[in-house]
């Protein structure tokens, strides 16, 4: 098998090879499937033991005709059967409203589902792809992608919710807004394939709203939800004329005997559809602790029943898919192949606890079992990929994602030694072990808002009552900021030498000295210098008193420690954290745990489903 590994991978193009395939290359027994995001948890034993009891009757026999089956379906979902058109899978869907419904250009956030890249320039469409950055933890800004398809002049707009392969999710409020804002669009595409995964909120589907308006269509799935791919079954929502159009265009029988079973047989599974939600939503929890507990390994927020990981630096994807299917048989969604996407991520679906165990022992072996053999090379060894982001891999695990060495960062936090507390030239920076990697803290301060700049930079004195301002206290380097020591104060800046500490007193042997001059004039006393005991300045000030005239000022707020910066700590890149994601981010929830509710007694609504998932 291990020999036919990669050939099986190279002529899928965009996607998996089958589980057929994958079968026909191991003696007719497949790996451990988390490559393909379908429900384990349904159908139930029970029911594929009925459907395995009339295997004979519903492959002998045509089925019914769409009508009848999308009959059927809108009467479990109560829906109106002319808002729904069912398809073949949701495939056959998109290439319908490819053809029918999309006359010059497309935008869709990647990365995502292929389809919605693939199918428009099949047919020779402009496709506008709004790419979501990893520095944001590829979450959607719809504000930012109605900019964007607004100066692209894009007639269709796309939304994946939640989007394939990352997980990210938009409120119910978010994608209504949307819609709002592009009401003049061609046409507005809300695909919810895997939206009854998501519990972020209570009813976060848009279901209803597309009926009620001309130029939104939202597209959901069966095989994902019921776990059952291969019968090839989904629908879509939109009002009676669109959906319509659709529906006069597919074949009579485009739906079958398998599909047509399914449906007839939810109405008696409800509550074991509703438990299997529950189940998945589980296990995603506790997958998503067990996989970020993996050295280097980062798990994103997930609303999906399939977790978005990036690899540790240096491991390279197809060798770790590749390894993991030949040496522990487990299959993986490696992501080099989708638009926005590259090598170094997985998608890996949802199972319950006994794989995901199996899964996390495979991975640790192909990552770190031995040096030698390991996917991931010792930090400084090189990598054995050539994608071209190996360099900056390297420099996020050295410099934290800040851009500054961690060990520069380790020495800012603590209080400024007395050498930094005068200001004077900035002193020359150690070696970094990075070349051309030298902490760059002037322009930090020059992008701060005027009210935070150093307070060397003001041109009128501060009251005696004003406080520090607390820039001063976040700024460890202010002594080094070229310009500060440049700038000397005016005579009338005197005053502010009230806010510095004060001198400290005058030692016992000065009190002495002091005491036995009494008997000299009160003007003698006024003028004798103070003793040289408590003036004598530290060897860094009488440096600097030597080689600048006149003396610099005094410090401003020397024994202040300065605040951590923001972001140390943690990386520069969301989901790149120190510890193991927290439930509430990997669910990626912004609004509190909501109470549970009844256990519903029939199959759900289509609208009010989310109302009894919780």
């Amino acid at each position: 098998m291990a020999d036919n590994v990669a050939s099986l991978f190279r002529g899928t193009a965009a996607h998996s090879p089958s589980m057929a395939a994958l079968a026909r290359e191991s003696d007719g027994v497949g790996p451990i499937d988390f490559c393909i995001p379908c429900n384990p948890y349904f159908p139930t034993p029970g029911m594929f033991d009925e459907l395995a009891g009339r295997l004979r009757e519903i492959i002998t026999y045509y089925p019914s005709s769409a009508d009848t089956i999308t009959a059927e379906l809108c009467a479990l979902l109560q829906l109106p059967p002319s808002c729904v058109a069912m398809g073949n899978g949701s495939t056959e869907l998109i290439t319908w409203i490819d053809h029918l419904l999309v006359r010059e250009s497309l935008a869709i956030p990647v990365p995502t589902f292929g389809r919605w890249t693939d199918q428009p320039m099949e047919t020779g469409k402009r496709v506008d792809m709004f790419p979501l950055m990893e520095s944001n933890g590829f979450a959607l800004d719809p504000a930012q992608y109605i900019e964007f398809i607004r100066a692209r002049g894009t007639r269709v707009a796309v939304i994946c919710n939640p989007n394939n392969p990352d997980g990210g999710f938009l409120s119910r409020r978010a994608v209504v807004n949307f819609m709002d804002q592009l009401q003049d669009l061609d046409l507005i595409v809300i695909d919810e394939s895997f939206l009854e995964f998501a519990d972020a909120e209570n009813d976060p589907s848009v279901v209803e709203e597309a009926v009620l308006r001309p130029n939104v269509i939202v597209l959901r799935s069966l095989g994902k939800n019921f776990g059952l791919h291969g019968i090839r079954f989904g629908y879509l929502v939109a009002n009676p004329a669109l959906a319509g159009k659709i529906r006069s265009m597919l074949p009579k029988w485009n739906l079958n005997s398998f599909a047509e079973t399914v449906v007839f047989m939810l109405k008696e599974h409800g509550a074991e559809y509703m438990e299997s939600l529950h189940l998945v939503r589980r296990d995603r929890l506790d997958m998503a602790r067990q996989l970020s507990a993996l050295p280097g390994l980062t798990v994103y927020p997930s609303q999906g029943n399939f977790l978005f990981v990036r690899l540790p630096v240096g491991a390279e994807g197809t060798v770790v898919r590749d390894r993991l299917l030949s040496e522990h048989r487990i299959l993986v969604r490696e992501c080099g192949n989708k638009i926005g996407s590259s090598s170094r991520f997985l998608r890996l679906v949802v199972r319950p606890e006994t794989d995901v165990r199996r899964l996390v022992s495979g991975m640790e072996q192909v990552l770190y079992g031995s040096r030698r053999g390991a996917a991931v090379p010792e930090l400084g060894t090189g990598t054995s990929y050539s994608s071209g982001t190996a360099a900056v891999d390297r420099l996020i695990s050295e410099t934290n994602g800040v851009g500054m060495p961690l060990a520069a960062q380790a020495a800012a936090m603590p209080s400024l030694p007395p050498a930094q507390t005068w200001p004077g030239p900035a002193p020359a920076q150690a070696p970094t072990g990075m070349p051309g990697l030298v902490p760059a803290p002037a322009p930090a301060a020059a992008m701060m808002p005027p009210q935070q700049q150093p307070a060397a930079r003001m041109p009128a004195p501060a009251p005696p009552q004003q406080q520090p301002m607390p820039a001063v206290a976040q700024m460890p380097n202010v002594a080094q900021m070229p310009g500060v020591a440049q700038m000397q104060p005016a005579p009338q800046m005197q005053p502010a030498a009230q806010m510095m500490p004060q001198a400290p007193q005058m030692s016992a042997v000065a009190q002495m000295a002091q005491m036995a001059q009494a008997a000299q004039a009160q003007a003698q006393r006024q003028q004798a210098p103070i003793p040289a005991v408590a003036q004598a300045p530290s060897p860094a000030a009488q440096a600097q008193a030597r080689s600048m005239q006149p003396p610099p000022q005094v410090p401003a707020m020397p024994a202040m420690a300065p605040a951590p910066a923001a972001g140390l700590g943690q990386t520069g890149m969301p989901g790149l954290r120190n510890r193991g994601l927290t439930a509430a981010q990997v669910r990626g929830r912004t609004e509190p745990e909501a109470a549970p509710a009844p256990q519903p007694t029939g199959w759900p609504a289509a609208g009010a489903m989310y109302n009894q998932v919780g």
